[in-house]
């Protein structure tokens, strides 16, 4: 569940008291992993996979009421702002018309009560001055240009390093301090939560997508690290060939890297961006993981992705130098889509779990060696009944063909009785997978009214919130048993269960000595 869809007053999941609160609900369901999505900024289409910076954190998840315990924001303030009346909802329109108003007191408050460059605010600079300098300026510019795509910027301010850019540093200066500031607020609230998940037991499974927005700090700041023209317009842009999502394929519009560039420059871009996913994360999913085999290349401009073509990637050469640089990685390989033997010889050799995914089990074309099947399920591989792209349990098996719906059925055991759901989770954490991910919308049994995304299509998505009283108790404790069954409760779980039995043992001992002493005082009495 991405922090989007907790509950809370102010329109969006935030990093305040209801994500620490789902953290003891994952602990008491003896859960060990917390899966989330991208924590960028989002833009036009509101996808997490659409980010102005691979590095920042997304501002609207910076929690309001702790600002307001902090005294940065006046709650007058904070209530009389519309972020949306629907709990289920989120509303982006409302939140980019009235969060930044929140945000710019309580970074006008950060400054007046602890000065514009404070102890904590450098260090967090210095921590990250590979990506945050840029990053703000790109962001007040974008401010400044009303909030359209740096591609449609006047020319001289869209080359990194110009004359105007360099001048925009010195005329946006309190503009590009908020930026920074709000960076800092979001960390300094996520390392905290993320701490405290892990004082739990619970780790965050973060996410890496392969590519980054066009209209992103990232491309900006590095030009030269992708497919652009003189006038630095894309040459080609990323996506997918025709699939079971689209007969169009997948456009999803991204720039293409330079591979050779960037390996000449010893992958350094990418070794920063790993390095900094894997502080702020504890694990990593590579989205779209195939394409560092190879990649569908699409002329820009074209209306589909029909048109596009496989072009050879860095291949195992990039991961050798990640291991060579920052050792072996707690990495997750998306590995979904069209695979192919060499796909498949490079997650071999690299040897990062893949993702299996039980709605690509019950094709009607399915055979015998379909590897979602879950007793064709590897040991080394991350199990899920579906993704965020995918349909929810009981939305996927209703929309099936007569056909595919009996075989599903069938082969899992469905039944009313149980929930159709939990005839999914049972068999998810019945597969041989190292690890199984259950969608927390299949948890509380929702129909496709709780599909987080639909791809290829705008509008509608990355909106799914959860109703508040549905993190209970009762569902920790449901959860907590099918998990025990199958022989997944988290380690913090396990030692507790141990040191409960040494407990009793320790009991047992203890009471069987005092009843042989007792025994022994009698007998003497007796002689």
């Amino acid at each position: 569940m991405h922090i989007s869809s907790l509950p809370s007053r102010y329109g969006i999941g935030t990093l305040g008291t209801a994500a620490y609160g789902f953290a003891d609900f994952l602990e008491r369901a003896g859960q060990s992993y917390w899966q989330i999505l991208p924590l960028g900024p989002t833009g036009y289409g509101d996808s997490p996979y659409s980010s102005s910076s691979t590095f920042a954190g997304n501002p609207y998840f910076i929690d309001i009421e702790f600002l307001i315990r902090d005294g940065l924001v006046d709650p007058d303030l904070a209530e009389c702002l519309d972020f949306g009346s629907d709990i289920t909802k989120v509303d982006y329109g409302l939140l980019y018309l009235n969060r930044k108003t929140v945000l710019k007191q309580a970074v006008a408050n950060l400054f007046a009560k602890r000065g514009r460059d404070f102890a904590e605010l450098k260090a967090f600079k210095d921590e990250n001055s590979a990506w945050l300098p840029a990053f703000a300026l790109f962001s007040a510019l974008k401010d400044m240009f009303g909030g359209v795509s740096w591609q449609e910027w006047p020319d001289e301010y869209r080359r990194y390093g110009s004359e105007a850019v360099e001048r925009a540093k010195r005329e946006l200066a309190e503009e590009i301090d908020y930026h920074i500031a709000v960076q800092y607020l979001f960390y300094a609230q996520w390392y905290p939560l993320k701490a405290y998940a892990n004082s739990k037991g619970i780790k965050i499974i973060g996410d890496v997508p392969i590519y980054v927005a066009l209209d992103s700090a990232d491309v900006w700041a590095n030009p030269e690290d992708f497919y652009l023209d003189a006038d630095l317009k894309p040459v080609a842009v990323a996506g997918c060939p025709p699939d079971a999502f689209s007969d169009d394929g997948q456009l999803w519009g991204n720039p293409l890297y330079r591979w050779d560039k960037l390996k000449n420059d010893g992958y350094e871009w990418w070794l920063r961006r790993i390095a900094f996913a894997t502080k702020v994360c504890d694990v990593v999913r590579i989205d779209h993981f195939r394409g560092f085999e190879s990649y569908w290349s699409i002329p820009y401009g074209d209306a589909t992705a029909k048109g596009g073509k496989w072009v050879k990637g860095p291949d195992y050469d990039i991961f050798r130098v990640i291991s060579e640089k920052l050792g072996r990685l707690p990495i997750i390989a998306e590995d979904l889509g069209v695979l192919t033997p060499p796909v498949y010889k490079l997650l071999e050799r690299v040897g990062y779990p893949g993702m299996k995914v039980l709605e690509f089990a019950f094709t009607p074309d399915a055979d015998e060696e379909n590897e979602y099947l879950p007793h064709n399920i590897t040991k080394n591989s991350v199990a899920y009944i579906g993704t965020h792209d995918n349909e929810t349990a009981v939305g996927w098996l209703m929309s099936q063909e007569p056909e595919v719906y009996k075989y599903a059925t069938e082969y899992m055991n469905l039944s009313y009785e149980e929930g159709l759901s939990w005839g999914f989770i049972r068999t998810l954490l019945a597969s041989p997978a190292d690890t199984a991910i259950v969608q927390m919308q299949d948890l509380i049994v929702l129909g496709n009214e709780g599909r987080m995304n639909t791809p290829s299509t705008l509008g509608g998505n990355w909106t799914w919130r959860i109703r508040p009283e549905c993190i209970n108790d009762w569902l920790a404790g449901l959860l907590y048993a099918k998990t025990a069954t199958y022989k997944r409760l988290s380690e913090g779980c396990l030692k507790k269960i141990t040191a409960e039995k040494e407990a009793l043992k320790a009991d047992k001992a203890k009471m069987a000595a005092l009843l042989a002493a007792e025994k022994k005082k009698a007998t003497e009495a007796t002689d």
